[in-house]
């Protein structure tokens, strides 16, 4: 069990922990949770031992053993991924040595009969013992397991760390952390560098894991897979709610509630003790009673409403001016960098007003192909491009780090910002929660969070029809990844978004492309919809049972399975639904153009006033019914085939 007594953190004039309390018992899974800023990761590094409270205490069991993954670490350079993550089992490495130098010494000594003999026979039996007990026959396997779940190819268990990106070597790190198996994990935003694949499979990690944990995530889902119990961090106190994250929300939402009654039926009980007393206090013969009645109310114990954080950036895009009916598209395209491949002959169109999320593992290319669509990045061979008058707007996954930290956020909307929308720009930056003498903050004085609500806010500067974001909500917390979503869900245009985030994305978008082994995979649903097609949470098993279906000209494929039922199919009747499926999507997306296009007519002012609109209208409804006929066959061909 681990206790937290009166810890009291301040910072200059903010107090960010007021003498707070926390007990956590055996087989808790606490989120921890709240606004970017609030004290969080301060907490985790009090509990860590990385830095002490200025009062309180942190009382431990002896022995206790603490693993601790936060947002800044280094690996050390020149070792192999697998050497370093066996540094993991130091204890066991270390004993293996010993064995070795005993079994070493023995090969040479023949006094077989001292006592100093037997004393290294008994050691090494002992050792032999300890290292069995540790498993240590199984530790290079069990390392490879654990890296392979997070995303690491059996090529990669010889690559030195130095060649990664930071998010990888993160993904290094929590292997070792989860290797040790210590007594409380602590984990601070480990899923902000894990693609959707790695996240399921440490959802199930830790849902078999006895010890106890402490979560930092602003990911919803995660945190109601993983997690038993929700600390919120509010304002320098904490609430405490037996329950996952989304319950938490409801039962507070309730408490808060019923504390708003509680509080107004009080406050008119209180006015009319008050006025009663005042009335008595004028006449002599009841002052004795007013003076009583007073004294009872001064002890009444108040009903008191905590203070609430609930500040929220105001976001909403510009309207997007029309663009052709194809926004971009890509035929043929293949993308290498030296030896490595990551697409290969891959054909993608996206058409005006569809909302497109790309999804898959890290290092399949969904960054480098939304690169190459917005002309960030060139193709090593075949053909992107842009339809016609389309105007993109671009935040790239290291938008925020790109901003120049030694100029101020004023400064840095101006850099931004074309001559016509200069006069707006405090109005701007106090819609993204950055007010008065805010604007004049440098960039480096920024917090993740706030560097990241600056990025969106230099992109409403231009009006754009062609949206594209890549990992939007790496840095937003739980209230402002609500206001995206919502202002995207209001965006008039063409919507592609990058992300793992499968609370955000549900219900954002209407196609999936999953990248996979350098091809698209495409879904025509959300993430959600995509999740269920693969059946199982930890996706890579599927992969391993499963083959592609064909390759087709478009570049896309799709899981070629059983039937729903169980039974296989024959060739003949797999081709038969196959050809069922293709032609079915063709004529989907035939229709939808020609209701796009009567759409576009439908939105003319005067459209109703033409003899032509009954004609169209007809046409409109008989297509949206011919619509639902082909998705109703295409999705019982989809079932069939599995």
């Amino acid at each position: 069990m681990l206790t937290l007594s009166n810890i009291f953190v301040k910072y200059g004039n903010r107090t960010l922990l007021d003498s707070v309390n926390l007990v956590v018992k055996p087989g808790e899974r606490i989120g921890l949770v709240g606004r970017n800023g609030a004290g969080k990761s301060t907490l985790l590094k009090i509990i860590a031992d990385e830095m002490s409270p200025q009062e309180g205490n942190v009382v431990k069991p002896t022995h206790f053993t603490v693993g601790y993954l936060h947002q800044d670490m280094l690996l050390p350079k020149g070792k192999t991924v697998l050497d370093e993550t066996m540094t993991a089992f130091a204890e066991v490495l270390a004993l293996e040595q010993q064995l070795h130098d005993i079994q070493a010494e023995l090969a040479v000594r023949e006094d077989y009969e001292t006592d100093a003999y037997h004393k290294l026979l008994e050691d090494m039996g002992d050792l032999t013992e300890h290292l069995h007990h540790l498993g240590h026959a199984t530790t290079t396997a069990d390392a490879e397991r654990v890296l392979t779940g997070l995303g690491f190819l059996h090529a990669d268990m010889t690559r030195l760390t130095d060649e990664f990106s930071g998010g990888w070597q993160m993904r290094i790190e929590l292997a070792k952390i989860l290797l040790r198996q210590p007594d409380l994990l602590l984990l601070d935003e480990p899923t902000n560098h894990l693609d959707i694949e790695s996240i399921l499979w440490l959802e199930d990690w830790l849902g078999k894991y006895p010890g106890m944990a402490i979560v930092i995530s602003h990911d919803r889902r995660f945190l109601d897979n993983v997690t038993n119990r929700t600390v919120e961090i509010m304002l320098g106190r904490l609430d405490d709610y037996k329950a996952p994250y989304s319950r938490y929300v409801e039962l507070s939402a309730e408490r808060r509630e019923k504390l708003a009654s509680a509080y107004e039926n009080q406050q008119r009980v209180i006015a009319d003790r008050e006025r009663t007393i005042a009335r008595f206090m004028a006449k002599a013969t009841k002052t004795k009673m007013a003076q009583s009645m007073q004294k009872q109310l001064d002890k009444m114990e108040r009903v008191e409403i905590d203070e609430q954080d609930t500040s929220v950036m105001r976001l909403r895009f510009p309207d997007a001016p029309r663009s052709g009916e194809v926004v971009a598209s890509a035929e043929h395209l293949t993308k290498r960098y030296g030896n490595l491949k990551v697409l290969e002959n891959v054909d993608f169109q996206l058409l005006r007003g569809e909302r497109v999320a790309f999804v898959g593992q890290n290092g399949q290319g969904k960054t480098t192909l939304a690169k190459i669509l917005v002309n960030a990045e060139t193709a090593t061979s075949g053909k992107a491009s842009l339809g016609y008058n389309v105007s993109i707007g671009y935040y790239a996954q290291n938008q925020a780090e790109t901003l120049d930290p030694k100029i101020t956020l004023l400064e840095t909307m101006e850099k931004y910002s074309p001559p016509e929308m200069r006069t707006k720009l405090r109005a701007v930056l106090g819609g993204f929660l950055f007010s008065g003498e805010d604007v004049d903050k440098k960039v480096v004085a920024l917090s993740g969070g706030e560097r990241a609500r600056l990025a969106l806010a230099c992109m409403l500067l231009r009006p754009f029809n062609f949206l594209v974001l890549d990992e939007p909500t790496n840095h937003l917390d739980m209230l402002s990844k609500d206001v995206l979503k919502q202002a995207l869900l209001d965006f008039n245009g063409t919507l592609l978004v990058v992300s793992h985030d499968r609370e955000f994305l549900s219900d954002l978008t209407t196609r999936t492309i999953e990248f996979r082994d350098h091809r698209l995979h495409e879904y025509l649903g959300d993430v959600n919809y995509f999740l269920d097609k693969r059946r199982l949470d930890n996706m890579r098993q599927v992969e391993m049972r499963t083959t592609s279906g064909g390759r087709s000209g478009s570049g896309y494929a799709r899981p070629d399975e059983q039937s729903k039922s169980g039974t296989a199919l024959t060739p003949e009747e797999k081709k038969q639904l196959q050809r069922t499926v293709q032609r079915s999507e063709r004529r989907i997306s035939e229709i939808e153009a020609e209701l796009k296009k009567m759409e576009g007519k439908m939105a003319e002012a005067d459209f109703y006033n033409k003899p032509e609109s009954q004609n169209v209208l007809q046409k409109y409804n008989s297509g949206k019914s011919e619509l639902e006929q082909v998705y109703a066959e295409w999705e019982t061909a989809m079932e069939q085939l599995g």
